[in-house]
């Protein structure tokens, strides 16, 4: 009877308190029924106080009005509705429902199915501190006027679809033990998720208009921010990703801060765009980092950051001047632009430059020392630890502009330059490395063969392990390198000569101007008889940068000069003058005649002695400095002179020209 006296009591708008009450489905359908506004159909609550209230089955709410006064925290304030340490049993349903005051679920637990806010309207304040939701949570299109605060748990799904929240935000200290969705959320305010998402989340195309803190927050599982827009600055200070992260499309309008972020799993920003600083220092990448076709618009720097597996920043622009430092297994920089001067500071890394475009001075250097952060503390490497020495290798230049290009330390030996432009104008500094060819002795054909040192391209290594006459030793080609022609390579080899030329580096230039002939010589284009000069050129003096090779033909054409002249050229004995004369009276006319010098005879083991070779070595001795020795010689003799005066001059001076090309500054 007073139950049903105080329930017609009641009319629309009027106040209720049910603290400690226990509601079953009956009752509060004949409370919701008591104070229902006739004209609009829809419960109207005024001052609606149902702390530490017990619904024993569904809450359903559905378009109810909380329109006057509340309680928070135990305390009653104008315009709110108070659910603190409230349970609810069989699930919750708000939906549609208007808090014009500030709404209270603190220490509240939602128990049985789902909990459902969609759409609800939070004018003033809403608070859910330790709230425990143990069904899923829906507050999918939810509009929070004033400030909220989820220091709650979420045992199963919380979703926050199309969420808009008007004011500050705080999901600090919450925890998302099922799936977290804020996908299209709005956060007009600061939002603040230093927290723990147990299972995947997803804040796809969600808006943050102020600053977006998720310092600290921990990532168990996926974590999606594809599309995402930071209109304010996005902390992850110290967050940890443990699954795959997503940030492709994102658009940090701000400052990007991930200082000292840690991702276990794939990391993209893959056409994310950075109009602020993206600030990377100290983090950390176990897996695989893509920033392809990303937009950095004046991040100062890129790093320093480790990553155990690849970096991308292909097709990546950066529009202002930037240092990237980075330690990696691989960085991929195919097509990427950079508009302004850049430097990228390398560890551990094999790059790829293939068609990469920099309208202004670049340079790549290998650092020799490990990353630090700002305290001066080294950035643990461990993850790259087997890969040592820290060397930077180049796998291709190839389609890019190389006028404004710096080299460092940087190691070339399987890096593919065809294709690339003005190499002639590359600048190379340090201990920059390229291939060479095999130093062993190798068997071709049951003969020895043993290549002279000196530095190559990677891609005759290619053309040459691709021959079928190619021995050991040459590196064969990698999977999409591409077939390379002789002809092709000839160019390469003389715009790198002009490159150490123009340095000043004559003994490097030699190098390559015995590759560039090397190529010329191969190519079947070229002209038979040019070919076979060629062919001579190298065969007598490695064209002219082996003085070995010319020393040793020199001394076989010596020898072979003095053995000739000792067989042949020197004449049996010297001949002697002999005078005669008439005598008519008081008057003598001698006349003096010197006969033709004669042919040795007898067998040719006769003819070698100490006299004859001394007279030979004379001979051939002063045909080297196109001098005449003034020795009577046979006719055999004499022009085998004039053959060693004109020949072997010549290999002298190209012997002495190979070693003036390896001394010469």
């Amino acid at each position: 009877m007073e139950r049903d006296a105080y329930l017609a009591a009641l009319a629309p708008g009027g106040d209720v308190d049910h603290r400690g009450t226990t509601l079953d489905d009956p009752l509060l359908a004949s409370l919701l029924d008591a104070v229902r506004d006739p004209e609009t159909g829809q419960p109207r609550f005024g001052r609606a106080i149902f702390v530490s209230a017990i619904f024993t089955g569904a809450a359903v709410f559905e378009s109810v009005m909380f329109m006057d006064v509340g309680l928070f925290r135990s305390a009653i304030f104008e315009g709110g509705a108070g659910f603190r340490s409230t349970t609810f049993g069989g699930g919750a349903d708000f939906e549609s429902v208007i808090f014009t005051g500030y709404a209270d679920f603190e220490s509240a637990t939602f128990k049985g199915d789902d909990t459902v806010f969609r759409s609800a309207i939070f004018r003033g304040r809403a608070g859910f501190d330790s709230a425990t939701f143990e069904s899923d949570a829906a507050f999918g299109s939810a509009i929070f006027k004033g400030s909220a605060r989820f220091s709650a748990t979420f045992q199963r799904s919380a979703w926050f679809r199309s969420a808009k929240f008007q004011d500050d935000v705080s999901f600090d200290s919450a925890t998302f033990t099922g799936y977290a969705e804020f996908t299209s959320a709005i956060f007009e305010g600061s939002a603040g998720f230093s927290t723990t998402f147990s299972s995947g989340s997803a804040f796809d195309s969600a808006i943050f208009t102020g600053r977006a803190g998720f310092d600290s927050a921990i990532f168990e599982h996926i974590a999606n921010f594809t599309s995402a827009t930071f209109e304010g600055d996005a902390a992850f200070f110290e967050a940890t990703f443990e699954g795959y992260v997503k940030f492709r499309s994102a658009t940090f309008e701000r400052d990007a801060h991930f200082t000292s972020s840690t991702f276990e799993g794939d990391a993209y920003f893959s056409s994310s765009a950075f109009e602020g600083d993206a600030v990377f220092d100290s983090a950390t990448f176990s897996r695989n980092a893509d920033f392809s076709a990303a937009v950095f618009e004046r991040s100062a720097g890129l790093g320093p950051l480790v990553c155990a597996g690849q970096v991308t920043l292909s097709g990546a622009v950066f529009s202002g001047p930037v240092t990237i430092a980075i330690a990696t297994r691989r960085l991929l920089c195919r097509r990427t632009r950079w508009s302004s001067t850049a430097a990228l500071r390398l560890r551990h890394a094999t790059v790829d430059f293939t068609d990469a475009v920099f309208e202004y001075p670049l340079s790549i250097s290998a650092e020799s020392d490990p990353f630090t952060r700002t305290s001066g503390e080294p950035i643990d490497e461990t993850a790259l630890a087997g890969d040592q020495p820290p060397s930077v290798r180049l796998a291709s230049l190839r389609g890019v502009d190389a006028a404004h290009l710096v080299l460092a330390d940087i190691d070339l030996s399987r890096c593919l330059l065809t294709g690339t432009v003005h190499l002639d104008q590359l600048r190379l500094e340090g201990a920059c490395s390229f291939a060479t060819v095999p130093r062993r002795t190798h068997w071709r054909r049951g003969h020895p063969v043993r290549f002279t040192e000196r530095r190559t391209l990677a891609e005759e290594h290619h053309w040459r392990a691709s021959q079928a006459s190619a021995v050991r030793g040459w590196n064969v080609a990698v999977l999409g390198s591409g077939d390379v022609e002789p002809v092709s390579l000839a160019p390469v080899y003389r715009q790198l000569r002009k490159s150490f030329e123009d340095s000043k580096n004559e003994p490097g230039a030699a190098d390559f101007y015995y590759g560039e002939m090397e190529m010329r010589r191969c190519t079947p284009e070229t002209p038979r008889a040019e070919r076979g000069l060629l062919t001579a050129y190298w065969a007598v003096s490695g064209y002219g940068l082996r003085a070995t090779r010319a020393l040793v033909w020199l001394l076989l054409a010596m020898s072979s000069t003095v053995l000739a002249m000792m067989l042949w050229g020197l004449p049996a004995s010297d001949p002697k003058s002999e005078s005669t004369g008439r005598a008519t009276g008081q008057d003598t006319r001698p006349a003096t005649d010197v006969p033709e010098p004669s042919n040795p005879v007898g067998p040719l083991h006769e003819r070698v002695s100490t006299e004859r070779f001394e007279s030979g070595l004379r001979v051939v001795v002063n045909s080297v400095i196109f001098r005449s020795s003034g020795q009577d010689l046979t006719t055999s003799g004499t022009y085998t002179e004039m053959a060693s005066r004109l020949f072997e001059p010549v290999l002298l001076g190209l012997a002495v020209l190979a070693v003036r090309g390896r001394v010469k500054r």
